[in-house]
């Protein structure tokens, strides 16, 4: 991995939080809701969270982790009540107490709902995170889900784009974006 892996879009990101037309348009600052990292290994702490539920923490930021730490965004780990494994939320500021429950709510029903299909090992599994967690995309015992979701193709998808970016935005606005 580069040593300016995730700077330019770091960057970019925190330009446009603190640009006066994110702040006209949004009062709040975003959260961004994530799978745990299956090369990570996760805890369960004492905290509990009425909405976020249990609290994990690893000891080791993941790569995932370290990019959003270069937009300024700091993680924690929750598993919600009912929930089969914990999410990682990236957020600024205060997370437990800028946003409402409602807010919340709804991030977690949103992730919930999309991780069962992008993660179904994970998050359709048919045991819960147990108090230490590893999780694993080759784990069993999960319902399959009736959506049909082509990790393959993402892949594939998330190269071209990678391409693309790098042709038409990368190179030839280089010396702006340095």
């Amino acid at each position: 991995v580069p040593n300016n892996y995730g700077d330019l879009h770091g960057n970019i990101f925190k330009s446009f939080i603190n640009s006066n037309l994110y702040k006209e348009n949004f009062k709040k600052l975003p959260v961004i809701c994530l799978s745990v990292s299956t090369n990570r290994t996760y805890h369960r702490t004492g905290n509990h969270h009425p909405i976020l539920g249990f609290e994990y923490q690893q000891h080791e930021f993941s790569l995932t982790d370290q990019y959003f730490g270069k937009m300024g965004m700091e993680v924690r780990y929750f598993m919600p009540r009912n929930s089969m494994a914990p999410l990682a939320f990236y957020f600024c500021g205060d997370f437990l107490s800028d946003y409402s429950g409602l807010e919340l709510i709804a991030t977690i029903s949103t992730m919930e709902s999309f991780q069962k299909v992008y993660r179904p090992e994970i998050y359709n599994a048919n045991s819960a995170a147990s108090d230490c967690y590893q999780p694993s995309l080759k784990n069993q015992d999960y319902s399959i889900t009736r959506i049909i979701y082509d990790r393959e193709e993402r892949s594939q998808l998330a190269t071209a784009q990678g391409i693309y970016t790098e042709e038409h935005f990368i190179k030839p606005y280089q010396d702006f974006l340095a």
